[in-house]
């Protein structure tokens, strides 16, 4: 029995699950700092993105945990599709808009996140296909195996 859980993922997940906190306090005492500068779509859109980006994270380390330990592929490729989809395009949003007034230690914790999430991406994917491959040739196995029960071969 093969281990397929990736132990650079696991290490990753696990400090990501201590610094998101820390990114998340951060990010809105800034916020609260500079909502009075900004102008009203861009106020409305920094508070859609922390509640978005809060509740999407807290399903996406749980899943990328589920996942990644218990070798479930469902789980992981959740995981990768909400590090991909959601959340790095709205940190890159973050990171790059300077419509925003971004200050300094908010950029600092942007880039640490969306190197975060970078990095979890390409691990997530390998990851991923060595599960559905070994996964795969596994059914073969056993399916082959169940055939040649049923039919032996005459000799």
């Amino acid at each position: 029995c093969e281990i397929l859980s990736s132990l650079p993922l696991q290490m990753s997940l696990y400090f990501n699950v201590y610094f998101f906190p820390l990114w998340w306090l951060i990010t809105v005492a800034i916020l609260y700092l500079k909502y009075p500068v900004l102008s009203d779509y861009y106020k409305f859109i920094l508070v859609t993105i922390m509640i978005l980006v809060s509740l999407t994270e807290l399903i996406r380390l749980y899943l990328g945990y589920v996942g990644n330990l218990l070798e479930k592929v469902p789980e992981l490729a959740g995981f990768w599709l909400l590090t991909l989809l959601p959340q790095l395009p709205i940190i890159l949003f973050l990171l790059f808009n300077e419509g925003l007034k971004i200050h300094s230690l908010e950029r600092a914790m942007h880039i640490i996140f969306a190197i975060f999430l970078s990095f979890q991406v390409l691990v997530a994917f390998f990851t991923l296909r060595r599960m559905v491959n070994t996964l795969a040739s596994r059914f073969r196995l056993t399916e082959f195996h169940c055939l040649e029960e049923q039919c032996p071969v005459p000799g």
